[in-house]
């Protein structure tokens, strides 16, 4: 026969497991994995402090974000981004089996703040933030610009006004290395001056329409989660 003190015990676990199951929920199989912040939902892997490109919360996800997904290749999943039986659809579904996580939202969404970051970045000289976000090759450019820069006294202040669209105009996998292009429209209040305070004549002031094609590249499956700008071009 059960004493009181048996009832009592036995109340209070099915209690604080009724509170427990309402406050952590139950696991099913079919979660959505953790938000990357810049490229892809992959489950739990975080991206380096010194490399992290603010992108908006997985809150802010939508419905239509959901179905662009690379889940199944079905042939308007890319909607928005390409239109079926493109190149550029073509390409992204390449990168979609080679990383099945991928999505192309989150992707556009951190070239956008990585392309206002690095602009930013290079008018500032900020070697730091520029290193983490570009490819070796492409850093030793930038690098060599803003010694050069500021060998002659110059200074450069850059400001985005706004990112008008962001196209992916090419998508690849070359061996297994992701890479995509994107075509940048934005308008950046630009001023360089001399080392005595004056506007640079022939060099950008003011508000300035810029179009930029940039490619950034990913190795499929690595534990870093950010792409790297391999190559710049001007539209």
């Amino acid at each position: 026969m059960l004493d009181i003190y048996t009832i009592i015990f036995l109340a209070l676990a099915v209690f604080i497991f009724a509170r427990l199951r309402s406050v952590l929920g139950q696991r099913t199989g079919r979660e959505r994995p953790p938000y990357d912040p810049f490229s892809r939902a992959e489950p739990g892997k975080p991206v380096p402090a010194d490399n992290v490109v603010p992108i908006s919360n997985k809150g802010a996800e939508s419905a239509s974000d959901r179905t662009i997904e690379a889940t199944a290749e079905k042939p308007d999943r890319w909607a928005g981004v390409a239109e079926a039986g493109t190149p550029v659809a073509a390409g992204l579904d390449a990168i979609a089996r080679a990383e099945p996580g991928f999505n192309v939202r989150h992707f556009l969404a951190g070239a956008k703040a990585a392309y206002e970051m690095i602009v930013t970045a290079f008018a500032a000289g900020d070697r730091k933030t520029l290193k983490g976000l570009l490819a070796r090759d492409v850093f030793d450019n930038f690098a060599t610009a803003i010694s050069e820069r500021e060998a002659r006294g110059e200074t450069t202040e850059s400001r985005f006004v706004a990112i008008e669209k962001a196209d992916i105009t090419h998508a690849e996998v070359k061996s297994n290395m992701m890479q995509i292009t994107v075509r940048f429209l934005s308008q950046i209040v630009s001023t360089t001056k001399d080392k005595s305070g004056e506007p640079v004549p022939g060099s950008p002031n003011g508000m300035t329409d810029v179009t930029d094609v940039w490619t950034f590249a990913r190795q499929a499956g690595a534990s870093d989660p950010n792409w790297k700008l391999i190559a710049t071009d001007s539209g």
